[in-house]
């Protein structure tokens, strides 16, 4: 039997959450979520993660602050992550990018958009 691929969702709202915990374990992922950035470092060395989603916009630690220490572990430099906000100007995305974001999608965003695009992600990794 094949393993469930893991995605740790961080962000702020629990509305968002919940939503996206709903959308993904409907598309049978199994979903970790955390508050903030400090949070969702702390949940992605305690767990195995097969890919990231998070916000920008948080407090404790923001989202490019979170995938800039990801990305200073050696260990997660490959990590898939994908940025959902509502931030949709073109300085956002480059600013996530830099950070090194995979993948920017905007908010609100489609369920099957979401679903596509880490089926996608996780395939290529």
């Amino acid at each position: 039997m094949e393993t469930k691929r893991t995605i740790l969702i961080v962000d702020d709202s629990e509305f968002v959450r919940n939503y996206h915990t709903y959308v993904l374990e409907q598309a049978e992922f199994q979903v970790i979520t955390a508050v903030d950035g400090s949070d969702g470092l702390e949940k992605l060395y305690s767990n195995r993660c097969d890919l990231v989603l998070t916000d920008i916009n948080m407090s404790n630690m923001d989202g490019y602050e979170f995938i800039r220490r990801v990305r200073a572990d050696i260990q997660y430099r490959a990590l898939p992550i994908i940025i959902v906000s509502t931030q949709g100007e073109s300085r956002d995305k480059a600013k996530g990018f830099e950070a090194g974001a995979t993948l920017y999608l905007v908010k609100p965003c489609a369920p099957e958009t979401m679903v596509e695009n880490v089926r996608m992600i996780l395939t290529a990794a």
